[in-house]
């Protein structure tokens, strides 16, 4: 049978507020009781209710997980980095699943209130502005991830998704290429696909090349769909010397319907990838991509809704982090016999 904090005082011979003063850590009570208390909490294998203690103390030590996909590697990553850091802290995580789902994004800020959580991580492909209007009206820190907050008055922590994909095309057009394909999240998700495409863009336009909408497809960030798209160019006879997939997992997707075609990564055509999941150094060839810490995205996250839990100031509200670009076996030159001299348009 659970034992009752009223069966810790009468056995230590004190009254339930000084059991519950020296559970919470109260300076209201002598070294000697609080010792004398301690000793029974541990005889009796005392455990004190969480949510009676939430309620007294006004802090229920929880932070709300809003994620829109709960089998995403790139997410996964991120979740790691919060859980190591919400546990350093003492603080416990709840997960929510939405699967994409506004009404579930709001059902789910709404069931964090009602639990009391201290701060949320909102992490959504696509932010409506209900939910923008919803979280703006909780009276509970919220950070967002992988997004450029500048326009709203939410914090976030992400890396400069545009500069980074400038990065990576200008690469593949150092490279000798220019036809370089793009498989980019669906039209609908504004996360940071929008200043992905505007970096490939803007890399192609100072090469003089103009964006062919062909080579520009959308995908789901799954292996599946991703295959079919390059299974497409295939057909289409129309296949790029580069591919650039917004996520390793297309990026994946990419090389095996390539594979399976009879063509050669990077002989035939290079691949490369964005975010740098553990499986991408370890994926056959191996692939060149934008790293992202993706675990430091987690951990910064936490912190910044601690130090907003704690009301200390903890400098901006939008938190840029480093990235780089790693090169590995999936990109390389292009033919020589296929390779066009690119003129690079420097600024006057």
């Amino acid at each position: 049978m659970k034992v009752t904090i009223k069966e810790v005082a009468e056995k230590a011979g004190v009254s339930i507020a000084t059991v519950s003063r020296v559970i919470n850590n109260s300076d209201q009570v002598s070294e000697l009781v609080r010792e004398r208390v301690l000793e029974v909490i541990t005889e009796l294998e005392f455990r004190p209710n969480p949510v009676a203690r939430s309620l007294v103390m006004k802090k229920s030590r929880l932070i709300g997980v809003v994620v829109p996909d709960m089998s995403s590697y790139f997410l996964g990553e991120i979740m790691n980095g919060i859980e190591e850091i919400t546990r350093t802290y003492q603080y416990d995580i709840i997960v929510c699943n939405t699967r994409g789902s506004h009404e579930l994004e709001s059902r789910y800020l709404d069931l964090f209130y009602a639990k009391q959580v201290e701060g949320i991580i909102f992490m959504s492909w696509k932010l409506e502005n209900t939910v923008v209007e919803h979280i703006t009206k909780m009276d509970i820190p919220v950070v967002m991830v992988n997004r450029n907050t500048s326009k709203l008055t939410i914090p976030s922590v992400s890396i400069d998704n545009y500069k980074a994909a400038y990065e990576l095309t200008h690469y593949l057009l150092e490279k000798g290429h220019q036809k370089i394909a793009l498989i980019r999240n669906s039209i609908d998700v504004d996360a940071f696909g929008l200043e992905q495409y505007k970096g490939y863009k803007q890399a192609l336009m100072e090469y003089g090349i103009e964006v062919n909408k062909n080579y520009v497809r959308y995908g789901d960030f799954s292996i599946e769909n991703s295959y079919q798209i390059v299974k497409n160019f295939i057909t289409e006879n129309d296949v790029p010397t580069a591919i650039f997939a917004t996520s390793d997992v297309m990026a994946i997707g990419a090389i095996n319907a390539l594979k399976d075609n009879d063509f050669h990564v990077p002989k035939d055509v290079s691949v490369v990838g964005f975010n740098d999941i553990r499986f991408a150094s370890i994926y056959r060839p191996k692939l060149t991509v934008i790293h992202q810490p993706l675990f430091n995205i987690g951990t910064v996250a936490v912190k910044m809704i601690i130090d907003r839990i704690n009301g200390v100031k903890s400098g901006d509200n939008i938190v840029i982090l480093p990235h780089n670009l790693i090169e590995r076996e999936s990109s390389a030159e292009k033919k020589e016999e296929d390779k066009v001299t690119l003129r690079y348009h420097e600024e006057e």
